[in-house]
């Protein structure tokens, strides 16, 4: 009865044993697949959509470290506040007159409309963001606005976190429609660019005419690189 027992407790520990190593397997699965489900994705919904734009993505590939990729998705940047993205932004832009605290833009293209636009309050969580010190729809200068993109399949238009998740899908020629004060302006794309995260060239002010800038993270799921949605106001 006692070499029994004994041979009981010792099948145990082996089972516990295999299940502890079928856990830290699982664990290892899901790290790795949260590192290469954005690049996949970008295979499959973004890369195609830029390539038949004559967009070149700008987009890590070979060269990828992973110890990087994961830094950047610890780094405790919150990104859900638009003064976040390019904190030593410091605009002196006395051209700029704001008495919109609010308007909305639509984008049929990828079915937003009538999204909520603040131009004081910088949480992307409850609405897109009109960057401090840009341009107002429908000045002169540029109006940059900030969103948060995810992957496609995630997209509800009601959430303010996923919203830009179709924003890939934009051309040049698209609409963007901006309504102000009970007033539509009508703004056509006509730039799409990918760039760096340090890269503030998109909040640039240019008084010739009325610009809208969409700004938004990619690719999907990732904070590596930022889309960059160019339009100009439609003369009537």
């Amino acid at each position: 009865m006692v070499k029994y027992y004994y041979s009981k407790n010792g099948d145990k520990l082996k089972r516990n044993l295999r299940l502890l190593s079928i856990l830290f397997v699982v664990i290892g699965v899901l790290i790795i697949s949260y590192v290469l489900f954005p690049i996949i994705s970008w295979q499959i919904y973004f890369h195609p959509a830029f390539a038949s734009q004559n967009i070149t993505p700008s987009i890590p590939r070979a060269n990828i470290v992973v110890a990087s990729l994961i830094s950047q998705a610890v780094d405790g940047t919150d990104y859900t506040r638009a003064e976040n993205w390019f904190p030593e932004f410091n605009p002196d832009n006395k051209q700029i007159q704001n008495d919109t605290p609010f308007y909305t833009i639509s984008i049929p293209k990828i079915n937003i409309e009538e999204a909520i636009v603040s131009t004081v309050d910088t949480d992307l969580t409850k609405h897109l963001v009109n960057f401090r010190g840009t341009g107002i729809p429908p000045q002169n200068g540029n109006a940059v606005i900030f969103g948060h993109s995810t992957l496609p399949q995630l997209f509800n238009v009601k959430d303010y976190k996923t919203i830009f998740a179709n924003a890939y899908k934009l051309k040049n020629g698209d609409n963007i429609y901006a309504s102000i004060k009970g007033v539509k302006y009508s703004y056509k794309i006509f730039k799409i660019v990918i760039v760096d995260p340090s890269d503030s060239s998109a909040l640039v002010q240019d008084y010739d005419n009325s610009y809208l800038t969409l700004v938004t993270c990619t690719p999907p799921g990732t904070i590596w690189k930022r889309l960059i949605v160019k339009s100009r106001l439609e003369k009537i």
